[in-house]
């Protein structure tokens, strides 16, 4: 036999191969005068007819031709031959699959001898196609192929290969029974080895596994999980410190490129029987590295023996990273299950040492979940006494007072609920007493949003309720001594204006009974300066007495829309004299619309004593400035006057607005003109700032309520 081609073929045995692509081009070609079976132009019709049809095919065909069983096929056919091609054409069927004969070829001489057709699907072979005994799976059918005399004269195969088919069934279930075992498992430990026992149940795929898992600092390899042939050899413990292998694995170069790694040429690796094959060596396996899912962090290493009956293809190689991605995801979930559980225990140690009374109430009756022991003292009872009871249940006494109403409220509506000292009365001690609260109800959601309970947070507020009844009574008598000061100063400030006209009547009577030459005299002339002084001052005093009177009596009088810049302006006049003389430099900036709901005569003295202020309290060495602005805020229109003058200490500064207090002597005044500017703007709801540094300026700010 041989497949030499050759130079008689006649044109009729060329119409038979006509077309067939590659198979057709080598059956022309081919020596078929060489061949036992002749030359195609003495072939009995049927095999001519048989063969054209099989060339024109593109359903993987082959047809078997005499007792010797000749080798016919067609270009579909070729995937299944690999390296048996183009040697199988003509050739004997024994010869070209020798490595399954015994498997099939009784199914085909049963044929020749007019046995009944045979049919098969998913059929497991090791075909020898690729220079190893692969596993391949079928679904063909074998029937009778007629000679022109109606006799079975060979074997007709149409097949079709569903190897990828069965492999990807076999492990998709198995990824499946992994994926099915992720929620029973709780630590990583019988994670690990869960998955590895499910990996031993196919060990064709997986003739065995290991899982490594990384310690804490990264430095070690632990072993969590093995199975099959290499599990009782398998390290326990691998080091990362160095380049070389520990063992059979290169896990420090895994680790290190973060890329999958074939380890060949492996030494003591056996795999069970496979077909007519009693024991094969594994000699490969693959190293991958576990990454957290969604970063390239290493948490470990899947070690995977290959299969010596498979070729380690995409198919193969995405089933394995396939496995290390659900054991990434089974190491994060559990992980994750750990940290909720720790945050879980977290948040139950805080939920108990909680400084308020916290509850949580589950379900339409308000079955009590939770309760630490803050709200259990507030309520007087023990844990056991309210634990898994409807509220009312473990608070019988609180039925009439609302409390199941608001709950209920909240629970149907989702709207929370805040009350400040709400008084219940409770069972406390065995007795009832009423209790204050400061108290929230918040309804509480699953994922989906449904409302599932009410988590309830309290503060008792008994102290601080009686507290506040106490401090209103004292405030109501503050009030009272208060406008009894205010009508004491009031009446004070009238009734000593009299005696003091009266007395500098009298003085000025008694200077006119003195002769000239005594007035004229230097000490007495000293002492009437010192009484017109005192007199003055006296009578300054009583006046500022008098506009501290009308600032509380005459309080909310006199209101307008008052614009700041006219008034500024209106009060630089009477300084004009102070101003030339001192030399002073006056900026004003004004924001838009500087105007304040306020007593006319009130924002006058305002500006007008802290603008006097910037003036009197002015530094001798150098030219005074004051610089005054307007801003707005969302409350307030404020209103800045800083100055360049003396300052103020900062320990004296708090004392600037306290009543006659004077921190320089050298100017004339009274030291009631900030105690004013302060009453006036206070009780108007605003308030007034100062900052101050000695010996560099002060500024004071003023805010008039909108």
């Amino acid at each position: 036999m041989s497949n030499t081609p050759s130079a008689n073929s006649s044109s009729d045995s060329l119409n038979i191969f006509q077309g067939g692509g590659e198979m057709g081009a080598l059956m022309r070609s081919y020596d078929w005068e060489s061949h036992p079976l002749g030359n195609p132009s003495g072939w009995p019709h049927s095999l001519k007819s048989n063969v054209r049809l099989l060339l024109n095919s593109g359903f993987p065909m082959f047809i078997w031709w005499s007792k010797e069983l000749y080798s016919f096929h067609n270009d579909a056919y070729l995937p299944a031959l690999g390296t048996k091609h183009p040697s199988a054409l003509g050739t004997p069927a024994r010869e070209v699959w020798a490595e399954i004969w015994e498997e099939i070829g009784n199914i085909a001489h049963s044929i020749m001898n007019g046995g009944e057709p045979f049919y098969a699907e998913g059929l497991k072979l090791f075909l020898r196609r690729q220079g190893f005994a692969e596993e391949t799976y079928w679904t063909f059918s074998y029937s009778p192929a007629f000679n022109d005399a109606g006799e079975v004269d060979g074997v007709f195969c149409a097949c079709h290969e569903v190897t990828s088919t069965i492999l990807g069934q076999r492990r998709l279930t198995t990824l499946r029974e992994i994926s099915d075992m992720m929620s029973q498992v709780q630590v990583l430990e019988e994670a690990c080895q869960s998955i590895c026992a499910i990996l031993n149940q196919n060990q064709s795929d997986v003739p065995f596994s290991q899982i490594y898992l990384l310690n804490s600092s990264g430095t070690e390899a632990r072993l969590l999980g093995a199975s099959g042939v290499l599990a009782e050899k398998a390290v326990s413990v691998v080091p990362l410190t160095s380049e070389g292998a520990v063992g059979q694995w290169p896990l420090k170069r895994v680790y290190d490129s973060k890329q999958m790694q074939v380890v060949k040429h492996l030494e003591g690796a056996f795999a069970p029987s496979e077909g007519q094959l009693e024991q094969a060596q594994v000699k490969q396996a693959v190293i991958l590295p576990i990454l957290r899912p969604g970063h390239d962090q290493v948490l470990g290493f899947f070690v995977a023996g290959i299969s010596e009956f498979l070729s380690y293809d995409i198919g193969y190689q995405n089933f394995h990273e396939l496995i290390v991605g659900q054991v990434a995801t089974t190491i994060a979930s559990i992980e994750s299950k750990e940290q909720a559980a720790r945050q879980q225990q977290e948040l139950l140690n805080l939920f108990q040492q909680a400084p308020v009374a916290i509850c949580v109430l589950r379900g339409s009756n308000h079955v009590i979940e939770l309760a630490n022991p803050g709200i259990c003292e507030l309520w007087g009872k023990t844990l056991e006494d309210v634990l898994g009871k409807p509220v009312l249940e473990a608070l019988p006494e609180v039925k009439d007072q609302g409390i199941k109403e608001l709950l209920d409220s909240v629970f149907y509506t989702g709207v929370p609920y805040v009350n400040n000292e709400l008084p219940v009365i409770l069972e406390r001690n065995g007795k009832m007493e009423t209790v204050y609260f400061n108290f929230v109800y918040q309804p509480m959601r699953d994922r989906w949003g449904n409302i599932t309970g009410i988590i309830a947070v309290a503060v008792g507020v008994n102290e601080q309720v009686e507290a506040r009844h106490e401090i209103e009574s004292m405030n109501t008598e503050l009030r009272a001594i208060n406008a009894d000061l205010d009508n004491f100063v009031y009446s004070a400030s009238h009734d000593l204006k009299a005696p003091i006209s009266n007395i500098e009547g009298l003085m000025e009577t008694l200077v006119e009974f003195l002769p000239k030459e005594i007035q004229q005299q230097d000490a007495v002339q000293e002492v009437l300066s010192m009484i017109t002084a005192s007199v003055g001052r006296f009578k300054r005093a009583v006046a500022d007495l008098t506009e501290v009177a009308k600032i509380q009596r005459e309080a909310g009088e006199d209101v307008a829309s008052i614009d700041l810049a006219e008034v500024v302006e209106d009060v630089q006049l009477d300084f004009k004299n102070m101003i030339q003389a001192s030399n002073a430099q006056i900026t004003t900036t004004f924001a838009p619309d500087s105007t304040v709901k306020f007593s006319a005569k009130n924002v006058r003295s305002i500006v007008y004593n802290l603008f006097s202020n910037a003036l009197k309290y002015r530094a001798n060495d150098r030219t005074p400035t004051i610089e005054i602005t307007t801003e707005h805020e969302p409350k307030y229109v404020v209103l800045t006057v800083a100055d360049n003058g003396l300052g103020i200490r900062p320990e004296e500064q708090h004392k600037i607005f306290s009543m006659f207090k004077r921190l320089h002597d050298h100017v004339e005044g009274t030291g009631i003109g900030l105690y004013i500017v302060k009453r006036i703007i206070e009780n108007a709801g605003g308030k007034i700032e100062v900052e101050s540094q000695e010996g560099v300026g002060t500024t004071f700010k003023v805010y008039f309520k909108r």
